[in-house]
């Protein structure tokens, strides 16, 4: 039920979509006795749409969870096993072309071809089923043969396929590696994701320390540089607002363990 709560409640969670509603909803009252609402719905979408597209609102919301946890320092020590999160391929795209379609959070599988190759004993996981609310192909059924391709055997890596959101990720994981006290795990996802799927694996029992990928903003300086492609002003405000109502939404129902973890 959480997950398909979730699902109805991240397309409205996510600005392009809600302007749009209130803008086809403003258009719709035009010809009623309230024309007057309708104009103010359909002029405050078309604005705000142009603000969220154009303006740095996305970036000077994104950054402060990019920058919540820095880059792993390789000095703490050897880690005995890497837990990477889906979300950095297309399943349903993979499936239907019977070729590995990877999207722009494929960091999170790029880099752990490095790890693999720095830290030969650690074991690793993959965890990242399907994400559909109507179900569909899992990211585990094609990520075998990509990491086989960075020269890392199958018998090395783990695959868990059943999980639909960060939850899963972090309780489905845990029964499947048991990690033991004291043992130290990297978890590797999107910078901007790093809090939320922190808190949740904190929660869940399971001692993560964070290896931050994909970084989508360059630092302070791009909370004050315009977009100069709507689409891509729109694109990173839905990943930022979707973000933060994950944290909120997550942090109400008790599935973090803070508001917005911290390292």
């Amino acid at each position: 039920m959480f997950f398909i709560l979730s699902k109805i409640l991240g397309f409205f969670a996510t600005p392009s979509n809600l302007l749009m509603v209130i803008g086809l909803i403003g258009i719709g009252l035009l010809p009623t006795r309230r024309k007057r609402l309708g104009r103010f719905l359909l002029i405050g979408s078309v604005l705000a749409i142009a603000i969220a597209g154009w303006s740095p609102l996305g970036n000077a919301l994104l950054l402060p969870l990019e920058d919540r946890f820095p880059p792993w320092d390789a000095r703490r020590g050897t880690p005995e096993g890497i837990v990477v999160l889906g979300g950095a391929l297309s399943p349903d795209v993979s499936a239907a072309r019977r070729e590995l379609a990877l999207n722009e959070s494929a960091e999170r599988l790029t880099a752990v071809a490095a790890l693999a190759r720095q830290y030969p004993a650690a074991r690793i996981v993959f965890s990242g089923g399907s994400g559909s609310l109507l179900g569909g192909a899992s990211e585990a059924d094609f990520v075998a043969g990509l990491l086989e391709s960075f020269g890392i055997p199958r018998g090395r890596v783990l695959l868990e396929a059943r999980s639909r959101n960060t939850t899963e990720n972090a309780r489905l994981t845990k029964d499947l590696v048991q990690p033991k006290p004291g043992e130290r795990w990297l978890l590797v996802t999107s910078a901007y994701h790093m809090p939320r799927s922190v808190g949740v694996f904190r929660r869940a029992g399971f001692a993560v320390e964070a290896y931050p990928v994909d970084w989508r903003t360059r630092g302070a300086a791009d909370v004050f540089m315009p977009f100069a492609a709507l689409s891509g002003g729109l694109a990173r405000t839905d990943t930022a607002l979707h973000e933060w109502a994950g944290l909120l939404g997550y942090w109400l129902t008790g599935k973090t363990s803070e508001l917005f973890p911290s390292p």
